[in-house]
């Protein structure tokens, strides 16, 4: 199952509450069109998870994976950095220093 940072818990708190979403909202990740052999991500904030949606709730933030998104990264963690008012997610494998993130 993804694991989410204590980092990225805070920058989704942060970001469902400037939507003035409800607490249970969450960071939806969708799997986008493969092109040319690469995987594409999508990051929407939803008020609900879709039924068939994982939720990965810590921290009291809460992300919802669709059923591709759960598969991809199930061993991955999701990190999240706040900088000048840009947000930055990354993914990385479970257990791995910063050098093995994906910027999304």
């Amino acid at each position: 199952m993804l694991s989410v940072t204590q980092d990225a818990a805070i920058v989704i708190r942060g970001i469902v509450h400037a939507a003035e979403l409800p607490e249970e909202s969450g960071l939806r990740i969708t799997v986008e069109e493969e092109t040319e052999g690469k995987v594409g991500l999508g990051l929407d904030v939803v008020p609900e998870p879709e039924a068939d949606d994982q939720v990965v709730g810590t921290l009291g933030a809460n992300v919802f994976l669709d059923p591709s998104a759960a598969e991809l990264l199930d061993d991955k963690v999701l990190d999240a950095q706040l900088v000048d008012d840009t947000i930055t997610f990354a993914i990385g494998d479970a257990g791995a220093e910063a050098d093995g993130r994906v910027d999304l």
